[in-house]
């Protein structure tokens, strides 16, 4: 199995988050590459698609934003990592926003999300990685890995949040039916929501979005991923959200891993997108899952059972020193 990735991807590298309530150094950091490479190695580079897959998924207003945002915050004479600290949360209004303040909470859904001299390009070059893993199974790979950093569920077509910048997931499946691939899913299986794919695909029909994950009435992002969230107009009952409470192991992990693949199977898919997240994970620091390092491999095989060709793409995963070897005994799954 190939995996993708480029080395500008592992730039972007913020210096703090704000989180529950106070700075915390940022958790999403370049050793997390690293320590993937080290484990599974046989690196391909990605392939420059250029801005269009990414412009078929995300606002031109706000990818403009993500490639001038650095600039502007230097303009204005700021200091450290680029943050919002004013969010339009009653309306959205499209302003003609020139200060950079603004138009960072315009962007943002968080204050976790630090913009940095090498962000955008980090983000490009995740989004290229996705887009060479659907490439290559188009070419007649089964499956595929993305290394995905920043990872990217949590990004919306005009909104940053949750370390993500680009939708990789999103950018993926649209690519993959470009490309002749579908009809796709995606299925989710981080920590958190992914409530950026599912803004993206809430009203479309075209694509089916599955995921399992905390409780949003405890865990982050909150406002999303509740079980009652089915989809809207055309896109009415092609969301499927599984909420599981803190503490969920591989037992009662697996029920919900088996509903979710038989509705992909129902809905029709031929092709399918995995949002990976290690976050799962036992000892991962910001999540409460109890899934062991042997359980990866059982999720990947039972995944890769469902015989569907699979680009998968990398989003959480914290426990730095695992994730190696987390992201090893997932994709083993696919292989063994």
């Amino acid at each position: 199995m190939k995996l993708f990735f480029d080395s500008r991807q592992a730039a972007h590298a913020p210096a703090r988050e704000f989180h529950n309530g106070g700075w915390t150094p940022y958790a999403e950091t370049p050793d997390r590459t690293a320590q993937i490479v080290a484990a599974i190695g046989n690196v391909t580079a990605a392939q420059d698609h250029g801005l269009a897959p990414i412009a078929a998924v995300h606002d031109g207003q706000y990818l403009t934003f993500l490639q001038e945002a650095w600039a502007a915050w230097e303009a204005a004479g700021r200091e450290g990592d680029a943050i919002g600290y004013t969010f339009p949360v009653v309306h959205r209004r499209r302003l003609d926003l020139t200060r950079i303040d603004a138009r960072l909470g315009a962007f943002s859904m968080d204050a976790s999300t630090p913009i940095t001299a090498d962000s955008w390009d980090a983000a490009y070059w995740g989004a290229q990685s996705a887009l060479s893993a659907v490439d290559a199974v188009a070419d007649g790979a089964r499956t595929s890995f993305a290394l995905c950093r920043p990872p990217g569920h949590h990004a919306g077509a005009d909104y940053l949040g949750g370390y993500c910048f680009l939708n990789n997931a999103a950018i993926a499946a649209r690519h993959a039916a470009a490309r002749g691939l579908g009809p796709v899913a995606v299925l989710d299986v981080d920590y958190h929501h992914g409530n950026g794919t599912q803004d993206i695909f809430l009203r479309d029909d075209s694509v089916f979005f599955a995921s399992i994950h905390a409780d949003p009435r405890t865990d982050y992002p909150f406002y999303w991923g509740h079980a009652d969230e089915r989809g809207e107009g055309a896109g009415a009952g092609t969301t499927l959200n599984l909420p599981l409470p803190r503490g969920t192991d591989w037992a009662a992990y697996r029920p919900a891993l088996d509903t979710a693949l038989a509705a992909i199977a129902e809905w029709g898919a031929k092709m399918l997108v995995v949002s990976f997240g290690a976050d799962t994970y036992i000892d991962d620091p910001i999540s409460g899952f109890a899934l062991q390092t042997a359980d990866f491999t059982t999720m990947g095989r039972r995944i890769a059972d469902a015989g569907l060709p699979c680009a998968i793409v990398m989003e959480g995963g914290y426990a730095v020193d695992a994730l190696g070897v987390n992201v090893a005994a997932f994709l083993a799954g696919f292989t063994d």
